[in-house]
């Protein structure tokens, strides 16, 4: 699940990236093109609930491919992300959108 903020002070989006608890790892890294795909740059926290989340700062008017990596071998998508992109690998890569809605 994406939630966005956008920020007032800066061209950036506060982006909050969640994995629901039905997932169920043991460790989960957001992985994308903001970190240039490194699987170890960005842990996410698990949650009381046993969801995982991480905040992360994005420019604005940009789209940011990544996945989820749980427990080093599992790549999941946002099934709530803005859109999905083939990627080089036999399946889809999530996509998160910085471009602030027409009001």
């Amino acid at each position: 699940m994406l939630k966005k903020q956008f920020l007032k002070s800066k061209p950036e989006v506060k982006v909050t990236f969640s994995l629901p608890a039905a997932v169920q790892g043991e460790t989960v890294f957001l992985v994308g093109d903001f970190n240039a795909w490194n699987e170890t740059d960005t842990p996410m926290k698990k949650q009381k609930d046993g969801s995982f989340s991480v905040t992360l700062n994005l420019a604005r008017g940009m789209e940011f491919q990544f996945r989820y990596l749980v427990n080093g071998s599992e790549w999941h998508n946002d099934w709530e992300a803005d859109k999905y992109v083939p990627n080089p690998y036999s399946g889809d890569n999530s996509v998160v959108v910085t471009t602030e809605p027409e009001a």
